[in-house]
């Protein structure tokens, strides 16, 4: 999508930014017991990720993000990407639709804020038991990938039976990722303007706009 857009002359520049960076450091998520919570929305700081798109939005000339590392399955420290006034920010995450909840004297939450920063947003949609698949395969092969790295934080799977993997991998999903989903992720999707629903093999087999 990024490298579509870019290549219409109005807008040239443009640039993504995913939520991980936005994820609380896992030394904080383990001291507050959420590390098994991690991608739930509690585990982000939504503060920051707040200022950080109206930053944007404002026009500011640099605003800088952190990253988000997947090996080490944790903040980079100390590391920002720089972001310089894109004529499109492509912002994606799990949980930035939410409605949030009412917070005291009845002002919003930071999540019902951060989603009115979008001009445009797409979910992109799927069955359940396809999603499940998809993750399975994904940790399958990533145990003959990056767990191979000493410094990854799943190096400690990288040895496990193609059949003890993928018990973990069930295990995973079922505990946290599918509870994600089922609790935080899909009543997002009403509020999406466009829903995209992929199929078992990844092709977009149907496409709905919301009339505004």
């Amino acid at each position: 999508l990024r490298a579509m857009l870019s290549r219409w002359p109005d807008h040239p520049n443009v640039t993504l930014v995913t939520t991980d960076g936005f994820l609380r450091p896992n030394e904080y998520l383990l001291k507050h017991g959420l590390m098994q919570r991690k991608g739930f929305p509690e585990s982000y700081d939504m503060r920051t990720m707040v200022e950080f798109l109206a930053r944007v939005k404002a026009g500011d000339d640099t605003v800088s993000a952190p990253v988000y590392s997947h090996e080490t399955y944790d903040i980079v420290p100390g590391e920002r990407v720089a972001i310089r006034r894109p004529d499109i920010l492509i912002f994606e995450g799990l949980n930035v639709l939410q409605a949030g909840h009412p917070g005291s004297g009845g002002s919003r939450s930071p999540a019902v804020i951060l989603s009115d920063f979008f001009d445009f947003s797409i979910y992109l949609d799927a069955e359940e038991p396809s999603i499940e698949n998809w993750y399975v395969e994904r940790f399958l092969l990533l145990q003959h990938l990056a767990f191979q790295r000493p410094k990854s934080y799943f190096h400690h799977y990288a040895d496990l039976s193609p059949e003890a993997a993928r018990k973990v991998a069930l295990q995973i999903w079922r505990e946290v990722n599918q509870v994600n989903l089922r609790e935080n992720i899909l009543p997002t999707r009403e509020r999406a303007h466009l829903v995209l629903r992929k199929q078992a093999d990844h092709a977009i087999a149907e496409i709905l706009l919301r009339q505004t």
